[in-house]
């Protein structure tokens, strides 16, 4: 499976600029951005299938298929059969299609804190003809339990928040389940991998790749 992301077409470097002064002003993980909300495309593939989604400024990795989002979901397994499916923390939206459309059959379940995050994944998933529900976290029906979950958790808040959001919904694996997580060496990767597996929990490394790991973590059995 290939993850390819294609920058914006036709920005200048002072666009460029412009944009990242905006984006200072908000953090991806903000429940309502107050940048403007000034839309554009980018375009990647996964799998063989093409991916056009509208993305914006005050979502995380608003101007390409974050480089950790790209080493996801060309090193893990993408699902093919029905299930209960989480993208935790979806952004516009890159990991929830790619999940609806490999398993046409699934239940897929977007979850975001930020406000535009979730109104552009209602929008990109509707634009390809996929179903994806799409909630803010304490909307989700608590008793829903996951086959899978797939994240490329917010590392920037911080290690007690990261860690809170993993035991928050982690043990809403259903039996069986698997979570596939990416993070950065850099920002925590290894140091994660250690925290859940002395939570409980089997880690299994299964990519190295442009310094982020993909985690492949199920619940330890006995």
């Amino acid at each position: 499976m290939n993850a390819q992301f294609v920058r914006h077409p036709g920005g200048s470097r002072r666009a460029a600029q412009r944009q990242t002064c905006l984006v200072t002003t908000d953090h991806y993980f903000s429940a309502e951005p107050s940048t403007p909300d000034e839309r554009r495309e980018i375009e990647f593939s996964v799998a063989g299938r093409d991916y056009k989604l509208a993305t914006a400024a005050g979502v995380f990795s608003s101007g390409r298929l974050d480089p950790g989002t790209a080493v996801l979901l060309a090193k893990a397994d993408l699902p093919t059969t029905a299930g209960v499916l989480l993208d935790l923390g979806c952004g516009y939206g890159p990991i929830a299609c790619v999940l609806a459309r490999s398993a046409p059959g699934a239940v897929v379940h977007a979850v975001d804190v930020n406000s535009r995050a979730r109104q552009l994944t209602e929008e990109n998933a509707a634009s390809l003809g996929l179903r994806v529900q799409v909630s803010a976290p304490d909307e989700v029906d608590p008793d829903v339990t996951f086959d899978q979950i797939w994240s490329n958790p917010p590392t920037h808040v911080g290690k007690a928040e990261l860690h809170a959001i993993m035991e928050r919904w982690l043990p809403r694996l259903a039996p069986g389940g698997v979570a596939w997580l990416v993070i950065n060496r850099h920002l925590g990767g290894d140091s994660l991998h250690a925290w859940l597996e002395a939570g409980g929990w089997e880690v299994e490394r299964v990519a190295s790749k442009k310094g982020f790991r993909v985690l492949r973590v199920v619940r330890k059995s006995g």
